[in-house]
């Protein structure tokens, strides 16, 4: 039985090569591309394929797993297959939730995203094995819960912003800001600005 697959990616050049790995596969049939979030939801209610094989990141509009949540609430829904270059724990677990059968990174072998095309259609979870140690690893040590204050001092001082330029771009004390980052620290169980930013990076967090 033939698979039938769109394909969704924001790089033409991206698309094409992936039709061509697709179309000298024998199980699969490309029945569309689609370069955005939105023009994903309207091509799959036209030709209602059965995956799809899409990047997280997408241009404008919404990106990957928002998609994916979107076509996971359809009924009859398509099974979605990630395909990307970004394999942050974050990113992974983020679209494992949003309801994707399964993740892939473009650095796999031709054969491995055919097989996970139709391990998808059939109802499988695809994942690689080190992703899957991965996810089941972030799943067991979740990633703990910061304010929205913290967020902020988090991404400015991912910037190399000092005490004093946090304090200025928030319109708080200094004091305020070294108070964020005990917090922060004792989350994180790290004791150094640097390492709190090398933990939320490649965590995803920011």
């Amino acid at each position: 039985m033939t698979t039938t697959v769109l394909l969704v990616d924001d790089h033409p050049v991206v698309r094409s090569g992936l039709r061509a790995v697709l179309d000298s596969a024998d199980s699969v049939q490309v029945v569309g591309e689609a370069a955005t979030g939105e023009e994903t939801l309207a091509l799959v209610a036209r030709l209602k394929p059965d995956v799809v094989l899409c990047d997280l990141r997408l241009g404008d509009g919404i990106d990957g797993i928002d998609t994916t949540a979107a076509l996971h609430a359809l009924d009859p829904a398509p099974a979605v297959l990630i395909l990307t270059t970004f394999d942050r724990d974050a990113e992974i677990l983020g679209a494992i939730e949003a309801g994707a059968a399964g993740y892939l990174l473009k650095e796999v072998a031709p054969e491995v995203i055919v097989d996970g095309i139709q391990r998808a259609a059939a109802g499988e979870t695809v994942l690689t094995p080190d992703l899957t140690s991965r996810m089941l690893k972030s799943m067991r040590s979740p990633l703990p819960k910061f304010t929205d204050r913290e967020i902020e001092v988090l991404r400015l001082l991912a910037t190399g912003s000092t005490n004093k330029e946090i304090a200025r771009a928030l319109f708080v004390t200094e004091a305020t800001v070294k108070s964020h980052l005990v917090h922060i620290f004792r989350k994180l169980g790290v004791d150094s600005r640097s390492r709190a930013i090398r933990v939320v990076q490649d965590t995803g967090l920011i």
